[in-house]
C-alpha cells in the first residue's frame, strides 16, 4: 500500500514538472539566457530550476504568488549563486604557450665542471695548451700545430695523453702526484 502511494506521488510530481515546463518553460529560459548571455548555461539553470520545483512541489501549490514568479525567482537565485561561486574562486590563468622546460638540479654539472677544472690544473703546461687550442678554441690538429709551433703528431699524442690523464684524475684514480707527465 505504501509503495503504491509513493509511486502515485512520484508520478504526480513528474506530471507537475512536465506541466510546469510546457506552460512556463520558455519564460525562465528566456530570462536565464538574458542574464547569462549563454544559451547552454541558461538551459542548465532552467533544468536546476525544474529540479527544485520537483523537490518542493508544495511551494508551487500553496497559492501564494504566481507559479511563473516563483520559477523566475528561483532562476535568478541560481544564476546569482553561480556568479558568486565563480567570483569566490581565483581566476584561472591560461598557461603560456611557450613554457620553458623544467631544468633539473644543476649541482651535479657544477661539481663535474669543478672536478674537470681542478684536474686540468694538474696537467702539464703542454697538455693544457693542446686541450685549450683543440677543444676550447675549436681548432683542427693542423691549426693547433701551427698555433703551438709543434708537429701535428705531437698535438695528437699530447691530446690523447692529456684526455687519458683527465679521465683518470676525474675518476679519482691517482695518475701521478703533482703535475702529470709532460
Amino acid at each position: 500500500m505504501r509503495s503504491r502511494t509513493r509511486q502515485s506521488r512520484v508520478t504526480s510530481d513528474e506530471a507537475l514538472v512536465r506541466a510546469l515546463y510546457e506552460e512556463h518553460g520558455r519564460a525562465p529560459l528566456a530570462y536565464a539566457t538574458r542574464l547569462t548571455g549563454d544559451r547552454a548555461a541558461a538551459e542548465d539553470v532552467v533544468q536546476e530550476t525544474l529540479i527544485r520545483a520537483w523537490c518542493r512541489p508544495d511551494a508551487l501549490l500553496n497559492g501564494k504568488g504566481s507559479v511563473r514568479g516563483w520559477l523566475l525567482t528561483v532562476t535568478r537565485n541560481i544564476i546569482t549563486d553561480r556568479h558568486r561561486a565563480k567570483a569566490a574562486r581565483p581566476t584561472e590563468v591560461a598557461e603560456p604557450t611557450a613554457v620553458p622546460p623544467v631544468e633539473r638540479d644543476h649541482a651535479e654539472a657544477v661539481m663535474d665542471a669543478v672536478v674537470v677544472m681542478e684536474a686540468r690544473e694538474r696537467l702539464s703546461a703542454g697538455h693544457r695548451d693542446v686541450l685549450y687550442v683543440l677543444h676550447l678554441r675549436g681548432q683542427s690538429v693542423a691549426e693547433a700545430a701551427r698555433t703551438l709551433g709543434i708537429p701535428p703528431g705531437t698535438v695528437k699524442s699530447r691530446s690523447h695523453y692529456a684526455l687519458k690523464a683527465l679521465r683518470d684524475l676525474c675518476r679519482h684514480t691517482p695518475v701521478e702526484s703533482g703535475e702529470v707527465a709532460a
